[in-house]
């Protein structure tokens, strides 16, 4: 069931005022997907301990996701590591994500 709202979002670059390169996210498409929490864990990132949320999102199958975007959902931001065909169901793929906290 498709029952939340993402925004999906893409690097895009630019520059700052002093001419230096600056890469940002845009959105690119906002599309309904399904999203489980499968697992969570504690690590330690720059001596400092960081929550990591795993996240599978299930989406209608589309060309133009790839694994360098994020997904966006009630301001958590996931990063997308890979891209996966529902192999039950091929009109759907699974952005498999994480996110820190």
């Amino acid at each position: 069931m498709l029952n939340s709202r993402i925004t999906i979002r893409q690097r895009a670059s630019g520059s700052d005022a002093a001419g230096q390169p600056v890469a940002t996210m845009v959105d690119l498409v906002t599309v309904w997907a399904e999203i489980r929490h499968p697992s969570g864990l504690e690590v330690l990132r720059g001596d400092a301990p960081v929550s990591v949320v795993r996240a599978s999102i299930r989406v209608r199958q589309r060309t133009d996701i790839t694994a360098a975007m994020q997904a966006v959902h009630n301001g958590i931001i996931y990063d997308i590591k890979a891209i996966l065909t529902d192999e039950i169901d091929r009109r759907f793929m699974f952005l498999v994500c994480e996110a820190a906290k």
